[in-house]
């Protein structure tokens, strides 16, 4: 009976953990879109130019995804709870300095802040889950709720970021994250329980962090710079050709390094691959829809941020109805491949429809029935991933892998968000010069109307294929059937590591 009252409490204490890093990892995914509403006012009191405005954005993922990797390896050397409650604090602070900011300069420097320690935090939460819930069914359910945060937490910033912005103040998109860090800070210190310290001296691959880091932040830069130049220019092209000049280096370290950052053990699954690649894919697919959706709601239906908020939460509810659905009740009976696979052709289908947007579709006729059927194909698609991407580390990749997974998420994000972005503004610009002629009877504003229609309807059908196209990578790298452990390299790792402490110890003696 004792045993029985102690795997009740120990069950019960697992799930105030969750509400933890369900926390924190909230509080990260708001911080990418809770700014994009405020940007406007942020610009009126500190008096940055229309071009530096990407900035506050930019250095964010800059940061966050260039350090992700290094965030994530930290977490797996130095303790989980460490880095966890150091992210947390650090992203409390640096928040707290950028909503004081009295210059651009100040409040660029504290998004860059963030952006790295949420490249600690967010590892660090995800590979605690990861080691706190091992039972299939606990686990099932934690991942459902963790997966419903990541994917519709960029939705709910924008509700909250609407909600702040009017009626506070831009720099409470920016003190909120004190109260979030706050609760999350006293949980983790009081529920998390701190690792043993290993007998064996963990090693850092310092030229794998300078070669992914540089990497990655060449990519995520000339993504960015494509999304408001165009892909012609050097920093563009230069950039890019150098991030992918960089990783394929890193690549080939990580074969030869005898502590590698990245072992290629957690990325050469076919599983745990095909679920990096589907995060990245259907990131892309899903800031896809949230820029063009915001441009449609506030430029042509005249939505205010707020009222743009709440137009997403029909698909922050699917989302997370389908996170639930797909975790705890279908991956235990089918896996991920189906699930991943039909999310993707079902996301598919609400960006298809829509594409069929017109310059005068209303809200109910037009978007609603869409927003919905798109949401509940990222439950299908994140929650299953993240899942999937973590599932049968060994305890000291935990963090790595966790990382891979956000890495993904980034990369989907920049990518989409650059990708759409120039094939929308061309589509506009085309449709502009093909009807000039007609200007002089409807008059500019209505050609300029029907050719921002006409640029959505483009985008949205670009991002109609891409999730297309996920569909089919996904179904050929997922394997069939239900997760299950299987024999890896690092099982043999694990028994060179416990020799080594076994041999650490009786030197000690």
């Amino acid at each position: 009976m004792p045993d029985a009252a102690s795997d009740n409490s120990a069950r019960d204490r697992s799930w105030l953990v969750l509400g933890v890093i369900g926390l924190a990892q909230l509080m990260v995914v708001l911080d990418i879109t809770v700014m994009n509403i405020a940007l406007p006012s942020a610009q009126r009191a500190l008096g940055f130019t229309t071009v530096d405005r990407q900035w506050v954005v930019t250095a964010y993922t800059l940061a966050f995804g260039s350090l992700l990797l290094l965030g994530g390896r930290l977490a797996d050397l130095l303790g989980r709870k460490v880095t966890f409650l150091i992210g947390l604090a650090g992203f409390a602070g640096v928040s707290a300095i950028g909503g004081v900011s009295v210059s651009f300069t100040m409040l660029i420097t504290a998004r860059a802040c963030q952006g790295a320690f949420a490249a600690l935090l967010v590892p660090s939460a995800l590979s605690l889950l990861t080691t706190t819930f091992t039972a299939p069914k606990d686990r099932a359910r934690a991942f459902a709720i963790y997966g419903a945060i990541a994917g519709a937490g960029g939705a709910i910033g924008l509700l909250l970021g609407g909600a702040l912005t009017e009626y506070l103040s831009w720099r409470w998109t920016l003190y909120v994250n004190l109260i979030f860090a706050g609760v999350a800070f006293t949980g983790g210190a009081l529920l998390l329980k701190k690792r043993q310290p290993s007998p064996v001296k963990p090693r850092l691959d310092v030229p794998g962090v300078l070669l992914v880091s540089s990497g990655v932040f060449c990519l995520v830069y000339g993504f960015s710079n494509a999304a408001t130049h165009n892909w012609h220019t050097p920093s563009t092209y230069g950039f890019l050709a150098a991030g992918v000049v960089l990783l394929v280096v890193f690549a080939l370290w990580q074969r030869r390094a005898a502590h590698p950052l990245l072992p290629p053990r957690v990325v050469l699954d076919r599983n745990r691959g095909g679920a990096y690649a589907s995060m990245l894919i259907g990131t892309a697919g899903l800031f896809g829809i949230f820029l063009f959706l915001t441009y449609y709601l506030q430029q042509t239906l005249g939505y205010s941020p707020l009222v743009t908020g709440v137009a997403f939460l029909p698909m922050s509810v699917g989302l997370i109805v389908a996170a639930n659905l797909s975790t705890i009740t279908l991956m235990p009976r089918f896996g991920p491949k189906p699930l991943v696979a039909f999310g993707m052709l079902a996301a598919s289908s609400g960006t298809a429809w829509l594409a069929q947007l017109g310059s005068h579709t209303g809200y109910a006729a037009g978007v609603l029935g869409p927003i919905v059927l798109a949401g509940v194909g990222m439950g299908m698609i994140i929650a299953p991933a993240i899942n999937t991407g973590t599932f049968g580390v060994a305890p000291q990749d935990a963090g790595v892998a966790s990382a891979t997974v956000t890495v993904g998420q980034m990369l989907g994000g920049s990518v989409g968000t650059a990708l759409l972005n120039t094939i929308f503004a061309s589509a506009v610009a085309s449709y502009l010069t093909a009807h000039l002629a007609v200007a002089r009877l409807i008059g500019r504003q209505a050609l300029t109307g029907l050719a921002l229609a006409h640029g959505y309807d483009t985008a949205f059908w670009w991002t109609a294929g891409i999730f297309a196209a996920g569909a089919v990578i996904a179904g050929a790298l997922l394997r069939r059937g239900p997760l299950r452990s299987v024999s890896t390299p690092s099982t043999a790792d694990d028994r060179v590591t416990t020799a080594q402490a076994e041999a650490s110890r009786e030197r000690a003696q």
